[in-house]
């Protein structure tokens, strides 16, 4: 891309990102730098682990910085040193402070997975499925000193959100698409042929950060929103509720009839385990994981567990 080649520095950390940085670098950006959160640990083995962007870069023979947070004097140092034409923000997972957003030509380009002003925040993804809307997208903006609140660069046509999809397969395509439509964005920036349209206060909506806690699963609530609740928390923070002392974490659900019962009265209904909700259907727990066991079907949880006909899940 002879003319559209950029200097930048990237930031990012799960797997989407790691993927838009690909989609950089074949674009012809040159990349002295990328970004990411330190290594964590992960699994029983508690082994620390490189983010998938950091894995990626690594691949790809870019050099990494894994600050523990991205005010520290020695990356701000080196950030102001690289005379760099923009920093690309994708998932990178904390706040970037005042101090490196005028450290870059053109400031700090972010890939935010909503159709902004609406869904800004941390959880744009989660709260689309949540809320129950037909459609989300892709924007391009500008960071500045609020929380997605920068003006816009670009934005992609409405994605359709499927009945079937969860956080995991929504966030991965609104990142494919925002791989490219960063792409082409950058394209315009480089030959100066940008526009920036300011975001519309009276329309924006502010989604929170998740925590594990935000996966319990009140039964009183209705079916078809404890059914949306279950696709967007997968696979952050997951849904749950305890059975008989222990974590029951519930993977996937089919609404049906209602039953009998009140909200969390369990029915077993040929093979299946059926949980009454507060509204008018009932859940049957097609896919579900007891603490310490592996993932089940609700078919085989039935079959290896006595008096569960009956019985009650708490809220």
């Amino acid at each position: 891309m002879e003319g559209t080649s950029l200097k930048l520095v990237f930031f990012g950390s799960p797997q989407e990102a790691a993927g838009v940085l690909s989609a950089l670098i074949d674009a012809g950006h040159e990349i002295p730098l990328v970004v990411t959160q330190p290594d964590k640990a992960v699994g029983r083995s508690k082994m620390p682990q490189p983010t998938p962007v950091r894995k990626k870069a690594e691949l790809l023979g870019v050099p990494v910085a894994t600050p523990k947070e991205p005010n520290e004097r020695a990356l701000l140092g080196q950030l102001s040193a690289m005379s760099a034409d923009a920093f690309i923000v994708t998932a990178y997972g904390r706040i970037l402070p005042q101090a490196l957003l005028g450290l870059a030509l053109s400031g700090v380009v972010n890939v935010h997975p909503s159709l902004l002003p609406r869904h800004r925040g941390p959880s744009p993804v989660q709260a689309a499925i949540l809320e129950g809307l037909p459609y989300t997208g892709v924007t391009i903006m500008l960071l500045d000193k609020g929380v997605d609140t920068g003006p816009i660069l670009s934005r992609s046509e409405p994605i359709t959100i499927e009945p079937d999809d969860t956080g995991g397969s929504l966030t991965k395509r609104l990142f494919d698409v925002g791989s490219s439509l960063l792409v082409d964005t950058l394209a315009n920036l480089a030959k100066g042929d940008l526009k920036f349209e300011r975001q519309n206060e009276t329309q924006a909506t502010t989604t929170r950060l998740l925590q594990r806690a935000d996966g319990q699963l009140d039964w009183h609530a209705a079916g078809d929103h404890l059914s949306r609740m279950i696709r967007a928390y997968d696979p952050w923070p997951g849904t749950h509720t305890t059975f008989r002392g222990k974590v029951l974490k519930v993977l996937s659900v089919t609404l049906t009839k209602p039953t009998d019962g009140p909200p969390g009265y369990t029915t077993v209904i040929g093979d299946k385990l059926v949980v009454q909700t507060g509204g008018d259907v009932g859940l049957s727990l097609d896919r579900i994981q007891l603490e310490g066991r592996r993932p089940m079907s609700g078919s085989e949880f039935v079959r290896g567990t006595r008096m569960i006909d009956g019985g009650q899940l708490p809220s």
